[in-house]
This record gives C-alpha cells, structure tokens and sequence, in this order.
C-alpha cells in the first residue's frame, strides 16, 4: 500500500493513501479524545482529556511486520494505569474475516514489548505475582457500506472451539461502522471529528453538495472554538477525502483554504463537484485541438501532402506540450511542489522538472511559449 505525502505551503495537499485520513485522526490526541467519548460508549473515556493520550505508534508498527501504516497504537493514561489502545483501519466493503487473528498477533507484540521494557527497569519483576499486564483496548474503525459480520471474538475463528473453550484465547474487538450514524446524528455530537465523518460518509464528489444544509449554528461553534492547528489538521484530513472523489486539485485547494481561513459556510456553499478524469479527458482534448490547428497551420506552409502530415503530427505535440506547460504554471501559481504537479497531472517528474525549473527563472511573469521555445531549443 502506497504511503507516500506531500504537502503544499498550506499543508493540505495529500496523497493517494486511503488509511491516511484516519491514521491523522486517531494519530492526534483531541481527534482521538473526541473518538473514545463519543462513539465507543465506554464509561471510562467520558472524562477522557487529549493531554492523556500519547501516540506510540512509531515504536510498535515495526514489530508488526506488515504493511499496516494507517494502524495506530495510542497509549491512554487513566489515573496513574495505563490502557494501549490499537486502532485499526478498514475501508473495504467486504468484512476482513481474519481480523480477529491480526488483533492477537498485536496483542501479543504489544505484552512482549511491554514485559521487556519492565524487565530492563526491574529485573525477574514479571515471574513475580504483582506483576500485571496493561489492558488493551481493539478497535476497528469501519468505513464500508455493508455491514459488518466478521466474527468479534478470537475463539470463533477455531475449530472444536465448543469442546476445547477454555484453552482458546477469547476476547472482542470493538467495531466502530461510520455507517451506522446518519447525517443529524453527527451533527449533534457538534465537534471536529464530526466534520471530519460528515464528510468522510461521502461515496461521489456530487453529494457535497448536500451538506449545505448544515446548521449554520454547526459552522459558528466550528468556526469559533476549533484552534489554528486543528483546523490545519482537518484541512489535510479533508484534502485525503476529496482526492478519493477524483476532485480536481484547484478544487481541493479552496476548500481546504476557506477551511484554515474559518469560512466553514463558504466552504459548503462555494465548493463545486468535479470528476479528475472528465477533467483530464477534457484537457487532452483541447490539447489535441490547439495541436491540429498547428499543425495544419505548418502544413499549410509546407505546401505538400507530405509536409502537412508531418506538420499536422508535430503541431499536435507542440500543442499538448504547450497545454501541459499551462497546466504547471496554474499550479506553480497555487504554490504545488514539483512532486504534487507532477501527482496531480499524471506525469512522470522527468518530464515536469525542466518545464517546472524554466518557469521559476520567469517569475512572476509566466509566458508558456517562451518556455516551449526554451525547451525546444
């Protein structure tokens, strides 16, 4: 799985990573403060605060040996006990049967890891009857469509588990399906990470635009009480979404823009629903076009049937060459680094670098010819 982020001046440009929305949700501690009071149900984490939980997930990922990086490991302090919490990621539509296994082997890495770092400060302490384990708490945050009926406990995955019970580890892990809170009752909760699941339960950049309904009472306590940082973390957090609807990057540049700038309003009410591909299909096209009428254009002035097909093939080239250069000084322009223009036109960075370094030697004063003319020469 693909986990590669970049990040424009805003920090809200992202990637093509599924998981990372909610590895950042659960990988900040009010986002997660937010997710443990009001969508487990536990007693427990009512009172839960951001300053008691801290993210370990860099020490324990490595251990797990699998390519799982939207799992995250927190550990939450409740008086002076400690609770790990494993939270793990889902976005298929179809149930993943063996979850039950996987929470184990964590389990597992998690104790072993745990016992040795308590062996380092006491020697022999867990041989000692005192010594106890920490709990841990598994989640599985779900975001497909159907419901899910993988088994929630470890013992129903083995065979014979009605006569040998008692020797099968058994324990739950608790699913958390975003399915199952519709549009008001997210509203209600009235937070961050409301926002965040209102729109993360989008299925087509189309039903955006149902969200401008919202209560403007929603927007204000947003606008009014969410801080700096947070709204930076859920312009990312949205970025990741738009880009799983294929919506365009000057799109996802706006929104993610009113949001840091507190227009959350403005933001339901400007945003326009735009499919990448359509986009991208549209732009060949008129690059396809500029190119036939240069070349025809070169044909004309060659004179014979010969030179007007030759022209007719080179004037398309330059055509969709000069297309794209205006497509990188557009996003030059909205402050995208070589990398996320190279991602956001599907192009392979040998060919937008040199496009890329001639129009920083103009600037400000872009001129796409001049730079076709450049790299022509």
């Amino acid at each position: 799985m693909e986990t590669n982020n970049t990040t424009t001046s805003n920090g809200v440009h992202n990637t093509h990573t599924k998981d990372n929305s909610a590895k950042i949700v659960f990988g900040d501690p009010v986002l997660c403060a937010q997710f443990l009071k009001g969508y487990t149900d536990i007693p427990l984490f009512k009172e839960i605060k951001p300053e008691d939980i801290e993210n370990v997930s860099s020490h324990f990922l490595p251990l797990f040996q699998e390519s799982r990086d939207s799992d995250t490991v927190n550990k939450i302090r409740i008086g002076d006990s400690e609770i790990y919490l494993i939270a793990l990621i889902e976005h298929q539509s179809e149930n993943d049967f063996d979850m039950s296994f996987r929470i184990l082997r964590y389990i597992v890495f998690i104790w072993t890891d745990y016992a040795a770092q308590q062996e380092k400060l006491h020697k022999g302490i867990t041989k000692s009857k005192a010594f106890l384990y920490p709990p841990i708490l598994p989640i599985v945050y779900y975001e497909g469509s159907s419901t899910w009926s993988a088994p929630l406990n470890f013992k129903n995955r083995v065979f014979l588990s009605d006569v040998f019970g008692d020797y099968i580890p058994s324990f739950n892990y608790l699913v958390v399906p975003l399915n199952k809170y519709s549009k008001q009752d997210l509203i209600e909760k009235n937070d961050e990470l409301s926002l965040i699941f209102l729109i993360n339960q989008l299925q087509s950049s189309s039903e955006f635009h149902a969200l401008k309904d919202i209560p403007k009472k929603y927007t204000e306590h947003l606008t009014e009480n969410t801080p700096d940082y947070l709204l930076k973390i859920i312009g990312k957090v949205i970025a990741v979404l738009l880009h799983k609807l294929n919506v365009p990057d000057e799109e996802v540049y706006e929104v993610t823009d009113q949001i840091t700038r507190r227009k959350f309003s403005m933001m339901f009410d400007n945003f326009q629903a735009y499919d990448v591909q359509e986009t991208r299909r549209v732009s060949r096209e008129e690059g396809r076009l500029e190119g036939r009428i240069e070349g025809e254009r070169a044909g004309r002035i060659e004179g014979e049937r010969a030179g007007r097909i030759e022209g007719e093939r080179a004037g398309r080239i330059e055509g969709e060459r000069l297309h794209l250069i205006k497509q990188v000084i557009k996003r030059i322009e909205l402050q995208y680094s070589v990398n996320q223009i190279a991602e956001s036109l599907l192009e392979p960075l040998d060919i937008i670098q040199p496009i890329y370094d001639i129009a920083l030697q103009q600037l400000p004063d872009y001129n796409a010819e001049k730079i076709l003319e450049q790299l022509n020469s």
